[in-house]
C-alpha cells in the first residue's frame, strides 16, 4: 500500500510537470522523515551508488558526437545520401526520415536527439511537400526510439551498467531489431502514402549522383563502423569509444568538411554539457527511488505478480508488454530503465528468456514511452516542432506505436533477431 501511495504521488507530480529528477529524490526523503528507519545520508549514498558505474562515463562524449555532427553538417550529408536510397520510393521524404535516424542512431546514441536534429531538418520539408504535420511529428517520433535500439544507445549503456552485462554484446544485439524497425517503418510509410498520394523524388536515377553522396558521406559513415567495430572486437571499451567518436566528429566537421567553427565547437559542447548533466540528475535521482521501492517490496511484487503469468506464455507476454508500455506512459525512460530493468530482465530470464535477449526487449519496451503521451519527450519534441497539437500528433502516431508494438512482439517470440549477431561474434 505505501509503494502504491508513492507511485500515485510521482505519477501525479509528472502530470503536473513538476521536474522528476526532484520529486524522485523527495519522496523517499519524506519517506525517511516520516518513519525515522534510518539516517537520511542513505539518500545521497544511492544517488552516488546509482552513478557509480564507469560505462556511463560515455554518455556525455555521445551526446558530444551528436551535437558535432548536427553543428559540423555531418547530418546534411547523411541525408543527402539518404535522398539518393530511398527518396525515389513512394512518401519519399518520409522513407529518409526512417533512413536518417537508422544512420544517426549509429553516431549519437540518444532517441531524443535523434528526433529533436532529425525533425528538425525533415519536419519542415515534409509539411511543405504536403505532408501533414501531424503524420510528419508522429513519424520522427517514433524514428527517434531507433537512436535508443541500433548501438551505440545510451539506455543499453544505462541497463548493462545496471545488470553487469556486457555492453558490447548488448549493442551487438540491438543491430538486426533496430534494422527490423526502420523497415517496418518505411513499409508503414509507403502504406500510407499510397492512400494519401503523397509525394516522391522524381528526378531520374543515376549511380553518378549516389555514388557522389556516398563519398560525400563516407567520412561521416566510418563513425559508427569503428564505434561498433572497436566495442564489439574489444580493441576499446564503452567509453574510449565514446570519447573516440567525439573526436572523429570534431576532425570530421573541423578540417575535413571545414564547417565547424570555434563558436559552434563550445556552442555545441555547452548543449552537450546541459544535456549530460540532466540525464545524470535523473540517474542520480533513480537510486533512492529505486531503493525505497525495493525496501517496501514493490519490486518483489511486481515480480510476483508478472511471475503469475508464467506458465500462461501468452497472458505472461500481454501483461509484460502492457506493464512495460503503460509504465513507459508515465515515467522517463532513464528512470524506468534503472529502476525497474533489472527486476524486469530477471523475470523473463526466470520464465526462460536469454538475458540478453530479456534486456533488449526492455530496452526497446521502455523506449515506446518517448513517443507515447502522457509524458513521451520525443513526442513533444516532435509536436514542437511540426507546430502541431498533441492531440493530432497522438492519433497520427498510433500506426507507427502498433509498428513498433508488432516488432517488440516478434523479439519475443523469434530469439534469434537478437541473439544471433552475438553469437555470431563470439559474445555467446
Amino acid at each position: 500500500m505505501e509503494s502504491l501511495v508513492l507511485i500515485v504521488f510521482l505519477v501525479i507530480f509528472i502530470i503536473l510537470g513538476a521536474p522528476i529528477g526532484i520529486i524522485m529524490v523527495a519522496l523517499p526523503t519524506v519517506y525517511i522523515l516520516i518513519t525515522g528507519e534510518l539516517p537520511l545520508v542513505t539518500i545521497p549514498y544511492q544517488m552516488y551508488e546509482a552513478i557509480a558505474h564507469g560505462p556511463l562515463i560515455a554518455i556525455p562524449f555521445f551526446m558530444l558526437t551528436g551535437e558535432l555532427m548536427n553543428t559540423g553538417g555531418i547530418t546534411d550529408r547523411l541525408l543527402a545520401l539518404s535522398r539518393e536510397l530511398v527518396g525515389r520510393m513512394r512518401g519519399g521524404l518520409a522513407q529518409i526520415s526512417v533512413v536518417v535516424s537508422m544512420l544517426f542512431a549509429g553516431m549519437n546514441g540518444s532517441a531524443v536527439a535523434d528526433s529533436a536534429v532529425v525533425g528538425s531538418l525533415l519536419i519542415p520539408a515534409m509539411k511543405k511537400a504536403g505532408y501533414s504535420g501531424a503524420f510528419a511529428a508522429g513519424l520522427i517520433a517514433t524514428c527517434g526510439t531507433i537512436g535508443g535500439i541500433i548501438p551505440p544507445s545510451i539506455i543499453m549503456i544505462l541497463l548493462a551498467s545496471s545488470l553487469n552485462l556486457s555492453v558490447g554484446a548488448l549493442f551487438s544485439a540491438g543491430i538486426l531489431p533496430g534494422i527490423l524497425i526502420g523497415v517496418l517503418l518505411m513499409i508503414m510509410c509507403y502504406v500510407i502514402a499510397i492512400f494519401r498520394s503523397y509525394e516522391r523524388l522524381e528526378e531520374p536515377f543515376t549511380f553518378k549522383a549516389l555514388w557522389d553522396a556516398f563519398l560525400g558521406a563516407s567520412l561521416a559513415l566510418m563513425i559508427p563502423v569503428v564505434l561498433v567495430g572497436g566495442i564489439i572486437t574489444g580493441i576499446f571499451g564503452t567509453v574510449e569509444a565514446g570519447a573516440i567518436t567525439a573526436l572523429a566528429a570534431l576532425i570530421i566537421g573541423a578540417f575535413f568538411y571545414r564547417t565547424l567553427s570555434w563558436s559552434e565547437f563550445t556552442g555545441a559542447t555547452g548543449r552537450a554539457v546541459r544535456t549530460s548533466a540532466s540525464v545524470f540528475i535523473i540517474i542520480a535521482a533513480a537510486g533512492p527511488f529505486g531503493w525505497m521501492l525495493s525496501r517496501l517490496g514493490a519490486l518483489n511484487f511486481l515480480e510476483t505478480w508478472l511471475l503469475g503469468f508464467a506458465e500462461q506464455p501468452v497472458l505472461f507476454i500481454v501483461a509484460f508488454l502492457g506493464f512495460i508500455i503503460l509504465a513507459g506512459m508515465i515515467m522517463e525512460v532513464v528512470a524506468l530503465v534503472i529502476v525497474l530493468g533489472p527486476t524486469l530482465v530477471k523475470v523473463m530470464e526466470t520464465v526462460g528468456y536469454h538475458q540478453y535477449q530479456a534486456a533488449l526487449i526492455v530496452c526497446v519496451g521502455f523506449l515506446l514511452g518517448l513517443v507515447t503521451p502522457p509524458v513521451g519527450v520525443s513526442y513533444f519534441t516532435a509536436a514542437a516542432i511540426a507546430r502541431e497539437s498533441l492531440e493530432k500528433v497522438a492519433i497520427a502516431i498510433i500506426p507507427f506505436i502498433l509498428v513498433e508494438v508488432f516488432a517488440l512482439i516478434l523479439l519475443i517470440l523469434i530469439p534469434g533477431l537478437s541473439l544471433w549477431v552475438p553469437k555470431l561474434l563470439g559474445f555467446l
